[in-house]
C-alpha cells in the first residue's frame, strides 16, 4: 500500500464522538445539577422556616398550644372504683378466673367472670379487648390498660360504668405490679408535651 493513505509513524487517527452527542450530554448534566441545587435549596428553606407552617412568629404562636396534660388527674378513677367483667375468648380453660383473681389483688372490683360472648369467643387475636361505654375511653380504659398494655379498646351502647376485659389468644400475663404502678402514676401526673414554639 502506498500513496497518500499510507500510515507512517506510531500515531493513528482517533475516533471522536460527534459534536452533537457532547452537547446533549452537557445539557443533561446541567439540568440535573440545577435540579439538585433547587431541591437542596427547598430543603434548606423548609428546615429553617418550619416546613408547611407559616413562617411568621404570630402564626407559630397560634399553632402552638400551651403545655397541658393530656387528661386532668381528677378525671381518672381509682382501680377500686372500676368494676371489671372478665371474659375468656381463648381455648385455655380457667383463664378468666385467674385473671380476675389477679385484678382483684391489684385493687379492681370484679363483676362477672366467664367465657366471652359468641361475638368475641375465639375471635380476639391480640392480648385482649377493653369494652365499655363511650365515657370509659378517657377514664376507665387508660387505668385498666396499665395492667394489660397493647389491649384494644372498643365502645358499645351500655349505660353502666362497668368494663369488660375480653382476654385474647396472645395474652400471657398482666404487666408486673411495678410497671403497672409506674404507668398509672404517669397517667395521673402526665408530663407536659414538649413545646416546639
Amino acid at each position: 500500500m502506498g500513496g497518500k493513505y499510507r500510515i507512517t509513524g506510531d500515531k493513528y487517527p482517533q475516533m471522536r464522538r460527534p459534536r452533537r452527542s457532547r452537547l446533549v450530554l452537557a445539557a443533561t448534566a446541567s439540568v440535573v445539577a440545577l435540579g439538585l441545587a433547587g431541591w437542596g435549596t427547598l430543603q434548606l428553606i423548609d428546615i429553617f422556616t418550619g416546613g408547611d407552617k407559616a413562617a411568621s412568629a404570630a402564626d407559630r404562636k397560634a399553632d402552638c398550644p400551651s403545655a397541658k396534660p393530656s387528661a386532668p388527674a381528677a378525671a381518672l378513677p381509682k382501680p377500686a372504683k372500676i368494676k371489671v367483667n372478665v371474659y375468656n375468648a381463648t381455648p385455655r380453660g380457667g383463664l378468666a378466673k385467674a385473671a380476675a383473681d389477679e385484678l382483684k389483688k391489684r385493687g379492681f372490683a370484679i363483676g362477672k367472670i366467664g367465657n366471652a360472648p359468641a361475638a368475641y369467643d375465639k375471635k380476639v387475636t391480640g392480648t385482649g379487648i377493653l369494652l365499655g361505654a363511650p365515657t370509659a375511653v378517657n377514664g376507665t380504659f387508660p387505668v385498666l390498660g396499665t395492667q394489660l398494655p397493647g389491649a384494644a379498646t372498643k365502645t358499645d351502647a351500655r349505660k353502666s360504668a362497668d368494663v369488660d376485659l375480653i382476654i385474647g389468644t396472645k395474652f400471657k400475663a398482666f404487666s408486673t405490679p411495678q410497671a403497672a404502678s409506674t404507668a398509672l402514676t404517669a397517667l395521673t401526673k402526665p408530663a407536659p408535651a414538649p413545646s416546639s414554639c
